[in-house]
């Protein structure tokens, strides 16, 4: 079969600029992963596997390292914009499964945005300001909605900017956990202590669901293939350099959570590594951590906002949901209306769910994206391209699919519902826009502007 993915070097046919070195996607895919999860999530962690913080994180790394490897091959086999879901149109030839594959995508990044406008919320926001969480976060997802729908232009030297704001807080979390072992005010003994009452392995694959959402991002990467010179070298070795690195400065900052604080103190904060800060008492006032904390969370709500209005237009665009969300501001040119219903959606997830519900529920529609990917490299072994490429050892996308049925198998039922939920409405979007496409007289109605 012959095509233009097989095509040698760069040569391959694109309309985008290849404008993207491996640092700068190394530190695209990093800025992706890191920050805003455990900023928000290693008190939900201390909750479920006690002073062991660190295991479900390491845990949660070698999962992710399995479907990443499916990414690697996928992506520079086919280095072209779209990822998942042209994975799945390539590998099961069905329109509907590609649609969901892209559509999970889109309820992810929502319910993300939610899950993170709690966390921004939280302690890190009470520093500031004493005011209730949930229209504090109804509020932060209103503004994020305004700065999107005026035009973000966004760049990978802002997202480098940014790398380096929520790296310097988790690296000075680390540094303040030495200086308290240092003094002989911490506990190591804590890193290893898990729950009286639960057995270890259930306590580590509980909260591996929930460090897993910090590990989430890398899958956008794919979507920038089409832009990486030099792709089939440089995109596995930024994918997994990335990934190990943001893997390392977690499982760092796990134990020094645990080093400094029990975990029952983490677990009872919003803001749980403003409490080492505080802990640690190294002279750090709360004001400057939690200033750092709400970049953090912001910038990954402000981006997933923006990667979920673009995915909803662009599906709109592609006729696979209805035609008024690809209406765009006449100046602007950002896509008002995809923007106002994701808000909305976001908005109502504030109201229907915690900070871990909404992170498990992001987890879970994931795994669904992830569990097609690794099939997809497993079918399109079929599919011969006459470039060299990553080539992933089948037992990596035999264990991911394995692993992501195993954390299905793990999620509550709450999750379960929230997620079907969305999937739901997603369907019947797409049967709306099917069933429209057929009436002679939809072509007129799809103007945009």
């Amino acid at each position: 079969m012959t095509d233009q993915a097989a095509l040698p070097g760069d040569r391959t046919d694109t309309r985008l600029r290849r404008a993207v070195t491996g640092p700068l996607l190394f530190l695209f895919i990093l800025g992706d992963v890191l920050g805003a999860g455990v900023y928000a999530l290693a008190g939900r962690v201390a909750a479920e596997v006690g002073g062991a913080i660190w295991v479900p994180l390491l845990v949660a790394l070698l999962l992710a390292l399995l479907t990443a490897a499916s990414y690697a091959e996928l992506a520079t086999k086919y280095p072209r914009a779209g990822g998942s879901a042209v994975y799945a149109e390539r590998a099961f030839r069905q329109p509907l499964v590609a649609f969901l594959v892209g559509f999970c995508m889109l309820a992810a990044g929502v319910t993300s945005a939610a899950g993170l406008a709690l966390a921004f919320a939280g302690d890190y926001l009470g520093v500031f300001l004493d005011v209730p969480a949930t229209p504090a976060a109804l509020v932060f997802l209103l503004l994020v909605a305004l700065l999107n729908a005026r035009g973000i232009r966004e760049s990978l030297r802002a997202n480098l900017v940014m790398t380096l704001v929520e790296v310097s807080g988790l690296v000075l979390v680390v540094v303040l956990a030495a200086l308290v072992l240092g003094r002989g005010d911490g506990d190591l003994g804590r890193t290893v202590e898990f729950p009286p009452g639960v057995a270890p392995a259930s306590a580590v694959l509980a909260a591996a669901l929930l460090a897993y959402y910090s590990f989430v991002g890398f899958e956008t990467s794919a979507n920038l293939a089409e832009e990486v010179r030099d792709v089939r070298r440089v995109y596995p070795r930024a994918l997994f350099g990335a990934l190990l690195t943001a893997g390392v400065v977690y499982v760092l900052v796990g134990l020094a959570a645990s080093v400094v604080l029990p975990p029952e103190e983490l677990a009872a904060s919003t803001g749980p590594l403003l409490e080492v800060v505080r802990a640690a008492d190294a002279g750090i006032p709360d004001q400057l951590f939690s200033a750092v904390a709400l970049v953090a969370v912001a910038n990954g709500a402000l981006l997933t906002m923006i990667m979920a209005s673009r995915m909803a237009y662009g599906m709109a665009e592609q006729r696979l949901l209805p035609a008024v969300l690809g209406r765009v501001l006449p100046d602007r040119r950002t896509p008002w209306v995809a923007i106002a219903v994701t808000t909305l959606v976001a908005m109502a997830l504030t109201l229907v769910g915690d900070l871990s519900t909404l992170a498990n529920t992001v987890v879970l529609l994931l795994l669904f994206v992830f569990l097609s990917t690794n099939t997809a490299v497993l079918v399109l072994r079929r599919d011969r391209v006459a470039a060299e490429h990553f080539h992933a050892p089948t037992v990596l996308p035999v264990l991911g699919t394995a692993s992501c049925l195993l954390l299905l198998w793990q999620q509550e039922a709450q999750v379960w519902g929230l997620a079907a939920l969305l999937i739901a409405g997603g369907v019947v979007l797409y049967a709306v826009t099917r069933l429209a496409g057929r009436r002679p007289s939809a072509a007129g109605g799809a103007r945009r502007g």
